[in-house]
């Protein structure tokens, strides 16, 4: 009896992938709130009350769609900023992770450029809350690094979400750079790398303002 419910579960499983991964493909030319559940339904092969089984409607597809494209990125980055390496270093090697995951998932990336301001609230509110995930990550590795000596929290919060959402348009200018002319891609990574050495410079000379602390020279 229970080899069936596992045999039965594997399958459930297998099919809620496969509605996700024809979404996914159909997104790619157009937005999930032009999205229709039979044309899911219709690539995966089943019927579309079958749909319901597995998601209550294509906004929580969508959702779950949001945690397959910005989970994994999240321990990565956080990864390298934990890391006592110099900041040149660090950078170059969190623009090469933002390079590897764009390369390695592009269909991901168009979905989270194209709904983070789209139509589909629960979506929105889904990337919103995984941004802020990662904002509150990097922060955590930031204030372990010396040169955030000093720094009031919702500074070092502040900090985390230039970060953050510097690497969320680095990778969305990638994507576009896939479409554009030769060195595209080297101009995309070129702009990330100087706004990101910007972010260090003025993180290392930052001082408050309104009463002239802050903090301590790194």
């Amino acid at each position: 009896m229970s080899h069936t419910v596992g045999v039965r579960q594997a399958q459930k499983q297998k099919t809620r992938q496969a509605l996700l991964d024809a979404a996914l493909g159909l997104l790619a030319e157009q937005s999930l709130s032009s999205l229709g559940l039979r044309e899911v339904t219709r690539v995966v092969g089943i019927a579309p009350t079958a749909f319901y089984r597995h998601f209550k409607d294509l906004g929580e597809l969508g959702v779950a769609l949001v945690e397959e494209a910005l989970g994994s990125l999240h321990a990565m980055v956080r990864a390298i900023l934990v890391e006592q390496a110099a900041a040149e270093e660090r950078i170059d090697r969190t623009i090469a992770v933002v390079v590897r995951h764009v390369r390695e998932h592009p269909a991901h990336v168009r979905f989270v450029a194209r709904e983070r301001h789209g139509g589909v609230r629960a979506v929105r509110q889904a990337i919103a809350g995984e941004l802020d995930r990662f904002a509150e990550e990097v922060a955590d590795a930031l204030k372990s690094q010396p040169v955030s000596e000093g720094w009031r929290d919702e500074d070092v919060r502040m900090l985390a979400e230039l970060y953050v959402d510097r690497l969320v348009t680095t990778a969305a200018a990638l994507l576009d750079a896939e479409d554009g002319g030769a060195g595209e891609g080297e101009r995309a990574v070129r702009t990330a790398r100087r706004q990101l050495r910007l972010i260090a410079v003025g993180r290392r000379h930052w001082r408050e303002e309104g009463d002239g602390k802050g903090a301590a020279e790194g």
